[in-house]
């Protein structure tokens, strides 16, 4: 065990939640390692909203200029396009020599493990994977015209046609909350049976179309959403919407450590971010209530920040 390995806080994470937490841990000289496997959710998206100075930025703007923030902290290290494979308490039986205090070791490398960390205390910001509903061609579109977040994307298409294709079983509460920006939306279920036949007649009651039948073709131009094609010939015109996609907790790398999740497989933490296990936090959309405009979760990330320098003096906090 070299010195270089031994951290105050292991960030498991390197979105808003993650760089944010370390930019303040930075700054109250805490000893920070970022693992980043640089694999966001919003890839696809083109420019991120409701951001506070930075409405429009694309999203992999606001991480460079996070990194870039964050070189002014010698106590702060990035890793990059590095995972970590395996994270467990230091009192599992390691043979890993861990400096006192430290609660929890990482095995962490790009492919393979390839060396091993310890750490005091552990923050996940892991966020979520997102599986979009098996519709051809759904991909092109994704980002471009077609959206998961209505308060990040809906302003800028209000008053068009717009699509809600999904599965899920909250598509109708979508629906309604999208009707806000929309007086023409159509509820795609792709097949599913997602949609009650009360929810139907409210829906229509206030004027939402659903369509049940299974999606062959999303038809349109260099990302531009034309038209949805059904299987029994239908042709809807529409020019964008939302999609609502399934979102799952990639924790896996948990040995033996089984922080408790809610009914939807997020981190369950107390309003300070702690969860059940002590010395483990969490912030953004790994925690319950899951996926969170970047706003939000910067701000959880600098809420779980000032809890663990709090936690780890023992000074009481108002968070």
């Amino acid at each position: 065990m070299t010195e270089s390995s031994a951290y105050d806080v292991l960030i498991i994470g390197g979105g808003p939640a993650g760089l944010s937490a370390a930019l303040n841990l930075g700054r109250s000289l805490v000893r920070v390692l970022v693992i980043d496997a640089d694999r966001p959710r919003n890839a696809a998206t083109l420019n991120s909203h409701g951001f506070l100075t930075r409405d429009g930025v694309p999203p992999h703007e606001l991480r460079r200029l996070a990194r870039e923030e964050l070189t002014a902290y010698p106590n702060v290290e990035i890793r990059s396009r590095v995972r970590v494979a395996a994270l467990r308490s230091t009192d599992a039986g390691s043979e890993v020599a861990a400096p006192e205090g430290a609660r929890f070791e990482a095995e962490i490398g790009r492919r393979e493990p390839e060396t091993t960390v310890t750490a005091r205390t552990v923050l996940l910001a892991t966020g979520l994977r997102e599986t979009l509903p098996e519709v051809p061609n759904l991909r092109g579109f994704y980002g471009m015209s077609l959206f998961s977040c209505a308060a990040c994307d809906a302003w800028e298409l209000q008053g068009r046609r717009l699509a809600l294709i999904g599965e899920s079983a909250d598509l109708a509460s979508r629906a309604r909350l999208i009707g806000r920006w929309t007086e023409t939306l159509t509820v795609f279920t792709n097949g599913s049976d997602v949609v009650t036949t009360a929810e139907e007649a409210e829906l229509a009651a206030a004027g939402v179309a659903v369509q049940r039948h299974p999606i062959v073709e999303l038809i349109g131009d260099r990302g531009r959403l034309e038209a949805v094609r059904l299987a029994d010939g239908t042709t809807v015109a529409v020019d964008g919407g939302f999609v609502r996609p399934e979102w799952e907790t990639e924790l896996s790398f948990l040995d033996g450590i089984a922080p408790a999740l809610d009914d939807d497989g997020h981190l369950v933490t107390d309003r300070s971010g702690r969860t059940d296990i002590p010395g483990l936090y969490a912030a953004g959309d790994a925690a319950t209530p899951g996926p969170q405009q970047l706003i939000v979760a910067a701000g959880a990330g600098a809420r779980v920040a000032a809890v663990i320098v709090h936690d780890t003096i023992g000074v009481a906090t108002a968070h």
